[in-house]
């Protein structure tokens, strides 16, 4: 069973639905001809085709490529973090209907992942709480709020409140750093994003989160870890030498690559092997990025072409460790190597 855990959707929101978050809300353009665009207020943003709001055409893609599940969350400019939390909060039911309504079409094949405002993690923690009665299987969160990254006090909390009510949590990089810097060619999405991601990975270890944070929390990062797995020994050897990296942290960063995963979004298989090299093949799970241009446009391409894995390990990445990341068909969650030894 191929299990795709990173792929977006943009629910149809109206412009007068968008303004929920202000005259720049995001909102959805369809287009006589199917095609559509995704709006900021009167400002068109991205055009975006029907697998990214219709059902059919998406799983009529799914069929074609092989693909038996897929995880479906929110397009990030739907985050809404940059809003009033109270206006963010009712944003973000709406979203998380909306969503539902939409994975409701082949619900055997669709997993509805929530979002939340995440600017008010009290807020945020009940719209997750009535996301999961409702149906939805996971919570995609963006890799900061603001100048708060996820080693905020507060986000800690959410996470652990969705470690407490077994929500699997989805993380995906977004408001890059150093925009001003990255002007054209789409150098944000080509340097920014796995620069948060690593960011994001080492603020949690180096903090010490993971040691505050329950195992039991069942975390991914997208995009293959951003740039963590190709710079690890670098962290590792700075956490060696320089009592400031280790302040906060008993062990080097290595140490805790068992308590996340990354999803395969790595578009080679060189950095692929690395990433599994680096992560254990059980901490490697499909992800595509559909139905985006960038994305990874024959599901698997990437794994299957990855040198010296065999095919249990292919079986794992393609499928069996996203069946247990959300539980499906009774799967058990991955638990970290202390639980294993307990």
């Amino acid at each position: 069973m191929i299990v795709d855990v990173h792929t977006h959707v943009f629910p149809p929101l109206s412009r007068a639905e968008g303004r929920l978050l202000g005259p720049a809300g995001p909102w959805l353009r369809r287009n006589a001809d199917g095609t559509g665009m995704m709006m900021c207020g009167d400002e068109e943003y991205r055009p975006v085709s029907a697998p990214l709001w219709d059902p059919a055409p998406r799983i009529a893609a799914m069929d074609a490529a092989g693909v038996a599940v897929q995880a479906v969350s929110s397009t990030p400019l739907m985050f809404g973090y940059g809003c009033e939390a109270a206006r963010a909060a009712d944003w973000c039911d709406l979203v998380n209907e909306r969503i539902l309504a939409l994975c409701a079409a082949a619900p055997d094949r669709l997993l509805p992942l929530c979002q939340v405002p995440l600017q008010d993690p009290a807020l945020a923690a009940g719209t997750a709480a009535r996301a999961a009665a409702a149906g939805h299987r996971g919570v995609h969160i963006g890799n900061h709020v603001g100048d708060r990254n996820l080693d905020d006090p507060g986000i800690l909390a959410f996470l652990e409140h969705c470690a407490a009510i077994g929500l699997p949590v989805l993380v995906h990089p977004w408001d890059m750093l150093g925009a001003t810097r990255m002007r054209g060619h789409m150098l944000p999405w080509l340097c920014g994003m796995p620069a948060e991601t690593q960011l994001s990975i080492l603020g949690l270890i180096l903090s010490g989160a993971f040691e505050r944070l329950p195992a039991s929390l069942r975390l991914c990062f997208c995009h293959g870890g951003g740039s963590f797995a190709f710079l690890l020994g670098r962290a590792d050897n700075a956490w060696r030498n320089r009592d400031l990296v280790r302040a906060d942290s008993p062990h080097p960063p290595s140490h805790y690559t068992d308590r996340f995963s990354v999803d395969s979004a790595v578009f080679d298989p060189r950095a692929l092997r690395l990433l599994v090299d680096v992560m254990g093949p059980e901490r490697v799970m499909l992800g595509t990025d559909f139905p985006f241009p960038l994305g990874e446009k024959d599901p698997g391409e990437t794994i299957r072409a990855c040198p010296g894995l065999d095919g249990a390990e292919q079986a794992l990445m393609l499928g069996g460790n996203a069946a247990a990341f959300f539980a499906l068909d009774g799967a058990r969650p991955k638990t970290t190597a202390t639980e294993r030894i307990a």
